[in-house]
């Protein structure tokens, strides 16, 4: 169990803007794995030499080396990354839910910042900052040719400091300049309510430190004064993960006590773990389980799972685990498809690297990654159809994205042009989704559910659903009758 959480295990997605989550730090392994490769290594001098003697203005070294282990690093995957000082005492920071930034999640697009979801209650959220659009300047600055993480420390910086992005919008033929003031944001990572008489809504927005705690005292609150909950929806939509004790823990909640969570597998044997729901595993620095106090009735109320293609990590960890045990039931659309976990290799006293160190596996062995989960019951956003989900990103569109790693990625089915054009005339007067209210289509059927009424379902993706099980039927039928199978 001490080497299991000696390494940095960190679950969340990408880069968020002012949005860092926490871990566990271990020292840089000092053993050599393999010889030197010298002959690179000598080109890799001969390159330092000419930059230094030959560039058109004198380069420091300490920047011409930083900036060679930040590419070696960054060309593995989209979630690797050296941490210079500055990125990682916000990394450190990060473990208490407090940062100073915008409150945007990122990624990387055709060498432009590529928002993949506003926090909310951020100053992104309220300048109407919408999933999809491209950040190409900050500042007047150009984004391209600049890293993610060149890009994220721009953005990045004291409270009350300005800072003002160009934004372009598909559909929208101008620029557009929006300036905001940076803050120190804290992210409430757990909300509730009782959304009508015996059913109860809880959001995990971010795993945190303080997630398993929050969310049993929301739990513990409602059921003083409604003891007789029939179901529960737990809302996991555009939540990009964060750190794995919080998924252990919150996974925990709704199962048996010593089931199987997840677990990991990677090159190191630390990286080969199994994780339990055990206080061990999700109590972090506190000595008490704090578990221990829930009602009994937790472990057995019906429950509804929320995600879509925001959902992601930590969250896929959760929907996973309870999809395995069928204690709930998933509902909504494929989530993005993060199945790998990032260890902090601290290489100074203020530098680390994050490295992605191992996939992770749902109780039953299945490997999200590039894949994500997908739904019992497909429902899309709206009445309408999906929203604006249909033009955001997911992990297997990522660049360098890491595979499956059990079977070839399967090239994702793309909107056509009639498709596409439909959702960018509806993202014209697309507007966030207030989750946990009436006005919450999604919640809403998923409380159906719960009653036990009928649903209303994607139907596109139903029938897609429906033709996949037809040809995997016939595929088995075939497979059935060839003469290798027959006796």
């Amino acid at each position: 169990m001490g080497n299991k959480f000696r390494n940095i295990l960190l679950v969340g997605l990408g880069i968020v803007v002012g949005v860092v989550a926490s871990i566990q730090f271990s020292a840089m392994a000092q053993k050599q794995t393999a010889p030197l490769p010298l002959d690179e290594l000598r080109q890799l001098a001969d390159v330092f030499g000419l930059i230094k003697s030959d560039y058109v203005e004198p380069v420091e070294d300490k920047k011409l080396l930083t900036e060679a282990i930040s590419g070696m690093v960054s060309s593995l995957d989209p979630h690797s990354a050296y941490l210079d000082k500055k990125a990682f005492q916000e990394l450190k920071e990060g473990t208490q839910g407090r940062f100073g930034g915008l409150g945007i999640e990122v990624g990387m697009e055709d060498g432009y910042v590529k928002v993949i979801s506003p926090i909310e209650d951020t100053p992104a959220y309220r300048a109407g900052i919408k999933p999809g659009d491209l950040i190409t300047k900050l500042d007047s600055t150009s984004v391209k040719g600049l890293s993610l993480d060149e890009a994220v420390k721009k953005m990045r910086g004291d409270p009350n400091t300005k800072i003002t992005l160009t934004i372009a919008r598909k559909n929208v033929t101008k620029p557009i300049v929006i300036t905001l003031v940076r803050e120190e944001i804290q992210v409430k990572s757990v909300k509730s309510r009782m959304v009508e008489p015996g059913y109860a809504w809880l959001r995990v927005a971010q795993f945190q430190e303080p997630t398993v705690e929050d969310l049993v005292s929301h739990i513990n609150r409602i059921y003083a004064k409604n003891p007789n909950i029939k179901g529960i929806v737990l809302d996991l939509r555009n939540d990009p993960g964060g750190i794995l004790p919080g998924a252990i823990g919150v996974s925990s909640i709704f199962l048996p006590k010593d089931s199987l969570i997840v677990s990991t597998d990677g090159q190191l044997p630390e990286s080969k773990a199994t994780f339990y729901a055990r206080p061990e595993y999700y109590a972090g620095r506190t000595i008490n389980d704090p578990l221990a106090k829930l009602p009994a009735q937790i472990k057995t109320v019906p429950m509804v799972v929320l995600v879509n293609i925001g959902s992601a990590s930590a969250s896929e960890i959760v929907a996973g685990a309870l999809q395995d045990y069928k204690r709930a039931t998933i509902m909504g659309s494929q989530t993005f498809g993060k199945g790998s976990v990032q260890t902090i290799r601290q290489i100074s006293e203020d530098t680390a690297v994050k490295l992605t160190t191992a996939r992770y596996y749902t109780p039953n062995g299945r490997s999200i990654q590039a894949k994500g989960i997908v739904p019992d019951l497909l429902v899309d956003e709206t009445p309408e159809g999906d929203g604006i989900n249909g033009l955001r990103v997911r992990e297997a569109d990522l660049s360098k994205h890491l595979t499956n790693g059990e079977e070839e990625d399967r090239p994702e089915e793309r909107l056509d042009t009639e498709e596409e054009m439909k959702l960018l005339e509806n993202a014209k007067n697309y507007k966030p989704i207030e989750y946990g209210t009436k006005k919450d289509f999604q919640l809403m059927q998923a409380i159906n559910h719960l009653k036990g009424k009928p649903l209303k379902l994607s139907k596109t993706k139903m029938e897609d659903k429906k033709t996949e099980a037809k040809d995997a039927k016939t595929g088995k039928q075939k497979q059935e009758k060839t003469p290798e199978n027959s006796k």
